[in-house]
């Protein structure tokens, strides 16, 4: 099968600095795919080089197979959703969606029930009639959804659409917009630099750093599997193993991470068990998560890890800073870390 967008060897640079960096990916056709990463690290340059608003300074970018240099952003098969809506104030909801229609002397009758059409899929219907100021954020947002899918563009980018949302509108929305992707069936590309957004919703994600691609792969993948010390470090929390630690723990210097929530807090005295590492140690710190607590070890001989416990007795809490400790998990857990690409 065709990819719906293909990256080879791109490259875009602003006057000395590179924002990516001979990046290679695709995208699936009917893929929630994202491009996750801290400010700067290439993933809005590289949505806005599919939507042709940049043109690469080398490589090449297909969609459907064919190529896009040179063509303008009206005359490519996708369409764009902005975190800030980009909303006409002036203008009804309905209007606001009929937009793309109009541009294309769509008529009329055709407009309005097509308009009709998107509003009930994004869960407007009725509320054509009022003007965006009268909605909350949640609904502008359905509304610029709405006004980019009624053009039916083979391909939707999504540049931080939830951001400018609270926190539990903004989860609400993460469980529509994935509901909305498999109704539609369209190819979306989403920018964001949330990681429990990137994993909630995406079939899979390419992380970026520096304007390089760290690692591409499912949401378990990169979580479970973290190929480098950075994606390991950005995509959840994570302890991360080298030099002497490293040595004292897995009898090898090479780099390792390993998960707070793979690592027990176990009797001192106690056997570790087949198959498991251990390290003794004291609790530093303790940060109550509220279903879990985070605690800070310091582990003998130098270096903390940090463990997660979940709360499932809240008389008894699994330890207290000064409490000694040893830390126990299975060696399968560990995931050796590559180095990360070269910027």
């Amino acid at each position: 099968m065709v990819p719906a967008v293909r990256f080879v060897d791109v490259c875009r640079a602003f006057g000395d600095v590179r924002a990516i960096d001979r990046v290679s990916f695709e995208v699936e056709d009917g893929e929630f795919f994202s491009l996750l990463g801290p400010s700067g690290s290439g993933k809005t340059t590289c949505l806005r080089l599919i939507a042709g608003f940049e043109q690469p300074d080398a490589g090449e970018i297909l969609i459907h197979g064919a190529t896009v240099s040179g063509v303008p952003p009206y005359e490519r098969d996708v369409n764009t959703v902005f975190q800030d809506y980009a909303l006409f104030p002036h203008m009804t909801v309905a209007a606001n969606v009929e937009y793309g229609l109009m541009i294309r002397k769509v008529p009329a009758p055709e407009r309005r029930r097509r308009a009709g059409e998107m509003l009930e899929l994004v869960k407007l219907a009725g509320l054509g009639g009022r003007k965006p100021a009268q909605l909350s954020g949640g609904q502008r947002q359905r509304v610029a959804l709405a006004r980019a899918l009624i053009n039916q563009p083979r391909v939707l980018l999504l540049d931080e659409p939830l951001g400018a949302l609270d926190l539990k509108l903004r989860e609400q929305m993460q469980v529509e917009l994935k509901a909305l992707q498999r109704q539609v069936r369209i190819t979306f590309v989403y920018v964001t630099h949330d990681q429990g957004e990137a994993l909630s919703m995406s079939d899979r994600l390419a992380v970026f750093d520096r304007g390089r691609i760290q690692q591409i792969g499912t949401p378990a993948e990169i979580y479970e599997r973290p190929a480098t010390a950075f994606v390991a470090g950005f995509v959840g929390v994570s302890n991360v193993c080298d030099g002497e630690l490293a040595r004292r723990l897995a009898g090898s210097t090479e780099p390792f991470t390993i998960r707070p929530e793979r690592i027990r807090l176990a009797d001192p005295e106690g056997p570790a068990g087949e198959g498991a590492v251990s390290a003794s140690g004291v609790i530093d710190g303790a940060l109550y998560l509220g279903a879990a607590t985070r605690y800070t070890v310091s582990v003998d001989g130098g270096g903390q890890l940090l463990v997660l416990v979940q709360n499932l007795d809240d008389a008894k809490p699994a330890g207290a800073p000064g409490q000694r400790v040893r830390l126990t998990w299975q060696r399968r857990h560990q995931q050796p870390l590559r180095s990360a690409p070269a910027p």
